[in-house]
């Protein structure tokens, strides 16, 4: 009879330290990962040729695994199509949403119907002065990020991040002067999400 107990026993202590073990591995699969804040510096958007990035990798890419491009004050998204010849393909799904506030109050998702795609008429982050992310000064010709302007944006292959323009110049001076100062590099934050929450 103890013999009989004694197995019931360790059978029943394996069979809590099995389930201990398989809960414990479950939880770290589940983990969510910290979404953490980058500064991105000096990427060459000065030229004509569209300079991509990838949010996901935080590199400049060659390939179509890219969620931004930059030429001069032009912004684009992997989403939509074409305005002009230059731009490079749009091959995912990508959209952006323009959002009001600090860059750590937004915190959630935007509403699915304030995203938008490229399209042939107007880009999803609009170019000109005063309409998207910076103003431009007639006197002194300096481009400057509008503040409180984030950007969030669907990638191209369907998570999310946010990002916000610091500096439109070389080396992101606190008081750009265009005779001196050469534009056309962006300084910005951004965050990715990489998985399926809705939350940054």
């Amino acid at each position: 009879m103890k013999t009989k107990f004694l197995k019931l026993s360790l059978l029943a202590l394996v069979l809590f330290t099995a389930s201990c073990s398989s809960d414990d591995n479950n939880n770290d699969d589940n983990t969510i990962p910290a979404v953490v804040t980058t500064k991105v510096s000096n990427l060459d958007g000065s030229k004509a040729e569209f300079t991509k990035f990838s949010f996901s990798e935080n590199k400049v890419v060659t390939n179509d695994n890219w969620d931004v491009a930059f030429s001069t004050t032009t912004i684009l998204v992997n989403g939509g199509v074409k305005m002009t010849d230059v731009e490079p393909n749009r091959t995912g799904s990508g959209a952006a949403s323009i959002v009001s506030g600090t860059f750590a109050s937004v915190t959630l998702y935007p509403a699915a119907a304030t995203f938008a795609q490229d399209a042939t008429t107007a880009y999803a982050i609009p170019k000109g002065s005063g309409k998207g992310w910076y103003n431009y000064d007639m006197t002194t010709h300096v481009v400057s990020p509008i503040a409180g302007k984030v950007f969030v944006v669907k990638t191209h292959d369907g998570k999310y991040a946010k990002f916000e323009i610091l500096s439109y110049y070389k080396d992101a001076p606190a008081t750009p002067d265009a005779t001196v100062n050469v534009s056309g590099f962006y300084t910005f934050n951004f965050a990715y999400q990489a998985n399926s929450t809705t939350t940054f």
